[in-house]
């Protein structure tokens, strides 16, 4: 069991990020929204850390804080979101806190609301990464408490591909459910960053797969390495809560998965997609034998409402293929 103080300690960037910062951001010349990104991040970091290093007068103590300033960066895939979500974290004076949207809400889930309100209202800052919408439960419980942390001097700042006016959009209309992604909206100032993808810029397309003799070979011949069939790993993943997928690849060097096809149903590939992004954290390289890995989600999944969960994951899953090659 992992005590409350362990599981806030644990909300940190992932290890690809440990070194990043705002100067190793290299905007694209030809998109000048990301120099502007970078810009608006360095100047989110100085009001936030200039609240927060306010002392408090004799006749201003009984005050109330301060809100917090909000910052959300809204862009496509692979144009550096989550690099200057961690050069941000990495800037900030502790205590802080860096997690997936879907971290927040196990967090929570584990502390429960008061508790969570009250260990992390003492932060500087709170990065949230990936911030997606897939289920009105969630999105109340999050709004509640970012509006909560924002009114005791908690700066937020945020990333997601889409705008916070529109999360949700296309998925539920219940209109509790838009009452609170309007009190979303209000609280952050948003900056769109734009440009290609970075992990796939000139490069070729997804690698081909590999016979299976040749996948078993790699697997064996390389410490640390997992063989799985793809049926068999998604159902192992079925018994597992997805906050125990990070515990999963720890200490792994290389994912091999035998029998790629495309997922059967949304459960699955939705799976497939928390995967993706642990083993995206942690820098893990796939190969794979059967399917491509861009043939992982369906064109019907691809078109639905979890749209861009689905390109998020399969351009994960490319760059560590790809990796993975590179390697060999």
């Amino acid at each position: 069991m992992i005590s409350p103080d362990a599981l806030v300690d644990e909300m940190v960037p992932p290890s690809t990020f440990d070194h990043v910062s705002f100067d190793s951001y290299i905007p694209d010349p030809n998109e000048p929204s990301q120099a502007q990104a970078v810009a608006k991040a360095r100047d989110f970091v100085a009001r936030a850390s200039k609240l927060r290093g306010k002392k408090k007068g004799f006749f201003s103590r009984h005050k109330e804080p301060e809100h917090g300033v909000g910052l959300y960066l809204d862009g496509g895939f692979g144009v550096g979101k989550t690099h200057l979500l961690a050069s941000v974290y990495h800037s900030m004076p502790g205590p802080k806190s860096f997690a997936t949207f879907v971290e927040v809400t196990h967090v929570v889930g584990a502390l429960g609301f008061t508790n969570a309100v009250e260990r992390l209202s003492n932060h500087t800052v709170l990065c949230i990464d990936e911030f997606e919408l897939d289920d009105p439960g969630d999105t109340m419980l999050v709004s509640r408490l970012l509006t909560e942390l924002s009114a005791r001097g908690v700066s937020i700042v945020a990333t997601s591909n889409t705008l916070p006016g529109q999360l949700g959009e296309g998925r539920f209309a219940a209109q509790d459910f838009l009452r609170e992604i309007r009190k979303l909206s209000g609280i952050f100032e948003t900056i769109r960053v734009d440009g290609p993808d970075y992990r796939h810029r000139d490069l070729p397309p997804a690698p081909e797969p590999k016979a299976e003799a040749e996948l078993i070979a790699t697997a064996e011949a390389t410490p640390g390495a997992t063989l799985d069939s793809f049926d068999d790993l998604c159902k192992h993943l079925a018994t597992l809560h997805p906050s125990k997928y990070k515990a999963l690849v720890d200490g792994v060097s290389l994912v091999c998965i035998d029998g790629v096809h495309p997922a059967p149903d949304q459960t699955v590939a939705l799976r497939i997609v928390v995967l993706a992004d642990r083993l995206y954290d942690a820098d893990i390289p796939v190969t794979v034998a059967g399917s491509k890995l861009d043939e992982i989600f369906t064109e019907e999944m691809i078109n639905g409402g979890y749209r861009k969960k689905y390109l998020r994951a399969t351009s994960r899953l490319l760059a560590l293929s790809r990796f993975a090659e590179s390697k060999v």
